[in-house]
């Protein structure tokens, strides 16, 4: 059976008391397109073009980043991670090869309804 972490983006959460803060969580991963994929998102940036590969793979990032931030809540015993925030960013490992970097945090707490 998994244990749910609710994850909200606002400070509380109606209807459930703050029995206890334990503290910043955060989840982050870190992904990057293949060769191709870049090229040819490229050539979708010369053309004015929808860049749907990069969106479904920051989109993936983001996910994952927020299962990273439950199970690090989990692991301290949170039921609830309130306040949470992304933050991104992208850079350059070399030879071409742009990574997006996605981390989600806020703060692990338990409630009680």
């Amino acid at each position: 059976m998994e244990n749910n972490v609710l994850i909200l983006t606002i400070n509380d959460c109606p209807g459930m008391r703050v029995v206890r803060v334990l503290g910043p969580v955060y989840g982050t991963e870190v992904r990057s397109r293949n060769f191709v994929g870049n090229f040819m998102g490229g050539i979708r940036a010369v053309l004015s073009g929808k860049q749907s590969g990069y969106l479904k793979m920051i989109a993936q990032t983001r996910d994952d980043a927020l299962e990273q931030l439950a199970e690090h809540a989990r692991s301290l015993g949170a039921n609830a991670v309130l306040g949470m925030r992304f933050d991104s960013g992208e850079f350059d490992a070399g030879q071409g090869q742009a990574m997006n970097e996605v981390t989600a945090y806020g703060t692990a707490v338990v409630g009680s309804v």
